[in-house]
């Protein structure tokens, strides 16, 4: 129903198929790459009548582990469905394929003088359908929002083959809107073949600046006094001194190397809110003691002061070969506490931890870097349980843009009574009474993940230190 050249059986040609960016593995059973709506459609309904589950796959580039294959799954692949079929101008809507990469949507979108909002980190290579999944967001969600905030309608194979239609282009449209539970809903509800965007026009003036403190405390206090005076910026980013110090060996930026933290802030809007935050930005800083403010005066400054954060990541890199990052979201009151017990957990564990994260709601983006010649996955996993621990316990929640999948699910009750699972399983069941679509992710329990021995550490570390 694909083509024999679009079905992969054989170990060699799956292998690529059993991880995402996160440290789960898991072989599918077999891996399907249909090329519209109906081929989709027919494989759900042959995977269901052989009695196997669908896993849906964007570009894997996920942390979660939500593209995993649990339970000798089929996985379906969205890679092939990759058409922008219209940019309406006037009514500012993109209709694009969920294999279509986030940063193509802006692209297309440009030239009608809009742009596509969402902006997550890997939004070159990450594909709508996966943004919808798990409701990505990126730095400028502070100001836009995350997918869910983007997307109007979705065109979805049911598990039952069925293909339906949820949301739609025009407002106040009667009846239940599904579409705020399908974004997020990590595949568990469907596979989404089409979606219906919302394009916004290009702001008329956009302001950038890179202010330098002594600690992250500072900044972290400038940051609460912006969004104190009533400034939403569309982007706050803060790098700590471990981050900074690897993007100037790396990449030799010419950032300071005694700054104590960076906090970069971007403000979009008419030239005369731009202008009026810029002097106000600059003076919240200094008055939080910034040793000094940059602001970037044309696009190719802009540029340079966002290369810091973008590099950020290939740069630590260089320090050790493996990584393990969390998205926990805490109040912003709450930051400096968190993260002195982030960086005490990972001197505890004898990790190298950088912060470089969304400061401006609390995104929370401690990344463990280590070796894993030396180090072992199960300290590794420890260290993160406990850095979730201290994010709940502190008010926050597990997950701010990369999703719960096999990664989180078994924390879940770390947030959520019996009831709450109990209303999300029922609400899941409404759209898969069998349990096929995308098994043994986001609640916690159940054996079908059992064969992934990181996932049996997890389930035994979420149990264990149950708060």
């Amino acid at each position: 129903m694909c083509g024999e050249r679009n079905v992969f059986w054989r170990e060699e040609d799956t292998l690529v198929f059993e991880y995402d960016a996160g440290f789960d593995r898991r072989p599918p059973l077999a891996v399907a790459v249909p090329k519209n709506t109906d081929e989709i459609a027919r494989c759900v309904r042959a995977a269901r009548d052989a009695g196997v589950a669908v896993v849906p796959r964007g570009a894997g580039t996920g942390l979660s582990g939500g593209t995993i294959a649990c339970g000798d799954a089929v996985v379906i692949s969205t890679a092939r469905l990759r058409t922008i079929h219209e940019i309406d101008a006037v009514s500012r809507v993109a209709v694009v394929d969920p294999g279509v990469p986030n940063l193509e949507v802006s692209a297309a979108a440009r030239p009608h003088g809009l742009f596509f909002a969402p902006d997550p980190a890997s939004q070159r290579v990450s594909t709508i359908g996966g943004n919808i999944g798990t409701n990505a967001g990126g730095p400028h969600a502070l100001r836009y929002g995350s997918m869910v905030d983007h997307v109007l309608a979705v065109e979805m194979v049911l598990p039952d083959g069925e293909v339906a239609v949820f949301g739609g282009v025009a407002p106040d449209l009667p009846g239940y809107d599904c579409v705020p539970l399908i974004v997020g809903s990590e595949g568990t509800l469907g596979i989404v073949t089409k979606a219906w965007l919302r394009l916004l026009p290009l702001p008329e003036d956009v302001r950038t600046f890179l202010a330098e403190f002594p600690d992250v405390r500072s900044g972290a206090r400038a940051a609460s006094a912006i969004i104190a005076r009533g400034i939403v910026p569309a982007a706050m980013e803060m790098l700590d001194r471990t981050t900074i110090r690897a993007v100037n060996a790396a990449f030799d930026v010419h950032l300071s190397e005694d700054a104590g933290s960076m906090l970069l802030v971007e403000v979009e809007g008419l030239r005369e809110e731009t202008g009026s935050a810029t002097s106000a930005i600059v003076a919240l800083c200094e008055g939080e003691g910034a040793r000094g403010v940059r602001v970037a005066e044309t696009q190719a400054e802009r540029e340079l002061l966002w290369k810091a954060r973008k590099l950020g990541y290939p740069a630590l890199a260089r320090i050790k070969p493996n990584s393990y990052i969390h998205d926990a979201v805490v109040p912003r009151s709450k930051l400096p506490d968190v993260l002195d017990s982030v960086n005490a957990i990972a001197d505890r564990y004898g990790y190298t931890v950088a912060n470089m994260f969304h400061i401006g709601d609390g995104n929370l983006h401690p990344l463990l870097l280590f070796d894993l010649r030396e180090d072992t996955i199960e300290g590794v996993m420890e260290a993160s349980a406990e850095i979730l621990k201290v994010a709940i316990e502190s008010g926050g929640a597990l997950s701010g843009e990369h999703g719960i999948g096999l990664e989180k699910n078994h924390f879940m009750f770390w947030v959520y009574g019996p009831e709450d699972l109990e209303a999300m399983q029922r609400a899941r069941s409404a759209f898969d009474p069998d349990g096929a679509m995308n098994p043994g992710k986001i609640f916690p329990g159940g054996d079908t993940c059992a064969a992934i021995p990181t996932e049996r550490i997890k389930r035994g570390l979420a149990e264990g230190m149950w708060i």
